[in-house]
């Protein structure tokens, strides 16, 4: 299989990492990454919008010390993969359903296939949108842990209904490709001062993940397409119709969440039957990257969700 590029640099650990190509049935160049050795078993971890392979180098490194591998992607339109007319300035999928593909692209890499178990599913935000929708595919790993995963996107109740519109209006009229009223060319992290950030509350890591995007500009990616709001949506409405799987399963969800819709985490959480919600006073959305008291707290939470498992 064809290497890949791999900052090693960006990731923040020694692990070794095999990084290659994988190709997707429509045709589409995705970049996958796996860290490590499986003693314990194996993690599938999904990253979540904007995000790529690099900025889960530190959680691989927490992963290994407790005995995983880390298995992680680039999902079409972020990171070095095939991105729509090689635009860096919009995120865009005509339907949820690609991000299925690249999965299932993903579990039928032979490397990835021959890993020994148990298999576990981590899933950050969008991450968590794709990682639900697998599981109610009918994909089944040992357990699934998700951090604010986005079920619902956290937008103004006043706001959200002329969004919607718009997006849906935009889908319909062909203009799905334009980028989404309101947001930006250039990536969060670097659009967007520490000070007024969603995302984490830890100066240090919100430097970290700044200093990627301004080594490798490659690696950034702008606001959401029309189309990819609206198809977020979709997909939103089909897990309300849904029945919830049987897998055993943790989410973090930060107290100070406002990226995606606390209330909609809440509310499919309680439809879960073998699902546990654990909420972080003082989280913002990225638990994994949050000051290390809170971080603690979520990995505590993990390692107890797991030991409550046999794994």
């Amino acid at each position: 299989m064809q290497p890949a590029p791999y900052f090693a640099d960006l990731a923040d650990n020694s692990l070794p990492v095999d990084a290659a190509w994988l190709t997707a049935g429509d045709g589409t160049r995705l970049r996958r990454a796996i860290w490590g050795k499986a003693v314990r078993g194996h993690v599938l971890l999904l990253p979540g919008r904007t995000e790529y392979i690099e900025k889960y180098g530190r959680v691989a490194r927490d992963l290994a010390a407790r005995g995983f591998a880390t298995v992680c992607i680039d999902w079409r339109g972020q990171g070095l993969s095939d991105h729509l007319d090689g635009r860096r300035d919009i995120g865009h999928v005509e339907d949820f359903a690609e991000y299925q593909d690249d999965f299932q692209t993903l579990l039928a890499d032979p490397a990835i296939a021959a890993l020994p178990g148990p298999r576990l599913m981590f899933a950050h935000s969008m991450g968590g949108c794709i990682g639900l929708r697998a599981l109610l595919n009918g994909f089944k790993p040992d357990a699934a842990v998700f951090s604010g995963p986005m079920w619902g996107i956290a937008i103004n109740r006043y706001v959200k209904p002329i969004g919607e519109v718009i997006a849906r209006a935009g889908s319909k009229l062909g203009k799905g490709a334009l980028r989404m009223p309101g947001t930006k060319a250039e990536t969060y992290v670097l659009s967007d001062p520490f000070e007024d950030n969603l995302l984490t509350g830890d100066a240090e890591y919100w430097a970290w993940m700044q200093s990627h995007t301004k080594a490798r500009p490659e690696l950034g990616l702008g606001g959401p397409t029309l189309r990819w709001l609206d198809a977020a949506r979709e997909e939103f409405a089909r897990f309300d119709a849904a029945q919830m799987p049987q897998t055993p399963l943790l989410t973090l969800l930060g107290g100070d969440e406002n990226v995606v819709d606390a209330s909609a985490v809440r509310r499919q959480m309680a439809r879960f039957e073998n699902g546990t919600l654990v909420e972080i006073p003082g989280a913002r959305h990225e638990i994994w990257m949050e000051q290390p008291e809170l971080q603690r707290q979520g990995w505590d939470a993990i390692d107890a969700f797991l030991n409550a498992q046999g794994l």
